[in-house]
């Protein structure tokens, strides 16, 4: 057994993770910024904002794992909403980074989440982890991202940066948000449909990061998708399919996206068609490699 220490853990990634740490027989604790005596896993105190840390929840940790972050598609992307996505990604880092060091406790493995909004908008391009980071606001906050999470490699501690795709789950992200018009017998999917969503199951994600937390020799970044990536308007199709029920699939229109999002419609409108051989390559297999299997599990199991 061991004890993995988890930087956003109440989130949907951080949820089911700890549930499935916890199936296995690992002890699982959090990190919030608010003291949570109610909470189903033991809570430690941090807020990164101010360097605050508990080093009790440090110097328990065999494993650390920080999924923390702003969400990207919360609110819309003001400078100051801009400023906040980064700095809660890069100071959660340091704030870990500057625990170990003064602690002197390094865990077995630190590992984060990192987005696959580093490659940008690429239109067909396949893209590996040697691609090079895009353009814009997405490549520039997750280069920050890494760069943060590069010196917790620095400091010696075996470092895996996990690059999420489209996370698929019925209890919130991007799919939850998909299958509510389908409640009214409709469907939608943004521009022309033809953008690349490099997605992955829940579960399948969650298991890398069990993966890369036992393989010693998993280190760097790695891409946290399905083998088969698909356009947004198969995406929209196959949830319909998968839905069994009559629906109509519209286009909401790019230029419509442009006007209510702003810059932040480029969370929809993007194409990254992303490659999973390098993780393939550990031994990991998937669970749900294809829509046609994951989309019927989530949908029945409602994970």
């Amino acid at each position: 057994m061991s004890i993995v220490l988890i930087a956003g853990g109440s989130g949907l990634i951080g949820s089911r993770l700890s549930q499935l740490l916890q199936e296995r027989g690992d002890e699982v604790v959090h990190l919030s910024r608010r003291p949570r005596p109610d909470a189903l896993y033991t809570t430690y105190r941090w807020n990164p904002g101010d360097a605050y840390i508990d080093d009790e929840a440090v110097l328990r940790a065999d494993y650390v794992v920080n999924l923390a972050g702003a969400g990207i598609a919360d609110k819309p992307w003001t400078n100051a909403r801009k400023r906040l996505i980064i700095d809660s990604r890069v100071d959660s880092t340091q704030l870990l980074l500057s625990a170990f060091k003064r602690l002197r406790h390094f865990p077995k493995a630190y590992l984060s989440s990192a987005a696959i909004g580093y490659y940008g908008d690429r239109g067909n391009e396949w893209l590996d982890e040697s691609a090079a980071p895009g353009h814009g606001f997405l490549p520039e906050s997750c280069i920050a991202w890494e760069e943060a999470i590069g010196e917790v490699a620095q400091a010696g501690v075996r470092t895996v940066a996990v690059r999420v795709g489209i996370v698929l789950s019925t209890r919130g992200g991007a799919m939850e948000k998909m299958l509510l018009p389908f409640q009214f017998r409709l469907g939608a999917y943004f521009g022309d449909g033809s953008q690349w969503y490099s997605w992955i199951h829940i579960d399948d994600l969650c298991r890398m990061f069990i993966k890369a937390m036992e393989d010693e020799d998993m280190q760097g970044a790695y891409n946290g998708v399905a083998p088969h990536p698909v356009t947004n308007k198969e995406l929209a199709v196959a949830m319909k399919n998968a839905l069994g029920k009559p629906a109509l699939t519209l286009p909401a229109p790019a230029l419509a996206l442009r006007l209510a999002m702003g810059e932040m419609a480029d969370v929809v409108l993007s194409s990254a068609r992303v490659r999973s051989e390098k993780i393939e390559a550990t031994g990991f297999e998937y669970a749900f490699p294809t829509l046609s299997e994951a989309l019927p599990d989530l949908l029945r199991r409602r994970v």
